[in-house]
């Protein structure tokens, strides 16, 4: 069930002829994949979030109008990272919280949601505009896909010779 379990939990493991970088310089190659051009955030976790590192990514959708009232997606996706030297291997764990708002208060929530394992979220909004040759076409007016993030982390990882062990449900 090893090969199966895997893929089900999205963990991968790097090239055979790889040797494991320390800890330490694993650590900071993660902490380097932050930036300016980049929409998320590595982080040194707290204690209190029983992880070693945490990459995080707010998302704030554009609020849309209906006829009664105006409405808006936040949503946050997190990804906690454990780093096990023993094993050369980072332990993650995927969570999302969703809530949509109606109006400009956050006490005014028609639902939340949460989630937590390994995903991948794709949110996309579109309108119509008109093109150059005066033609309707849809036009993106917001994108958000969770692997922007993870495939760097993920290849940073395994470039260091460690495991990528997704959907852990407790670090």
């Amino acid at each position: 069930m090893g090969r199966f379990w895997d893929k089900y939990t999205g963990t991968r493991h790097p090239g055979s002829d790889m040797a494991p970088l320390p800890a330490a310089e694993l650590r900071s190659a993660l902490l380097a994949l932050n930036g300016p051009d980049v929409p998320y955030v590595v982080r040194d976790a707290p204690s209190k979030e029983k992880a070693d590192l945490v990459a995080e990514w707010r998302i704030e959708e554009p609020a849309w109008h209906t006829f009664f009232a105006r409405s808006r997606l936040d949503r946050q996706f997190r990804i906690r990272m454990r780093l096990v030297p023993g094993r050369h291997e980072v332990r993650t764990l995927d969570q999302q919280w969703e809530v949509t708002w109606v109006g400009d208060t956050p006490r005014i929530a028609t639902s939340a949601e949460y989630g937590h394992g390994a995903m991948t979220t794709v949110s996309k909004q579109w309108t119509y505009e008109r093109g150059p040759d005066g033609r309707r076409r849809m036009v993106e007016t917001f994108g958000f896909d969770s692997r922007e993030m993870k495939n760097p982390l993920r290849d940073t990882v395994l470039g260091a010779g460690w495991v990528w062990r997704g959907a852990v449900f407790s670090l």
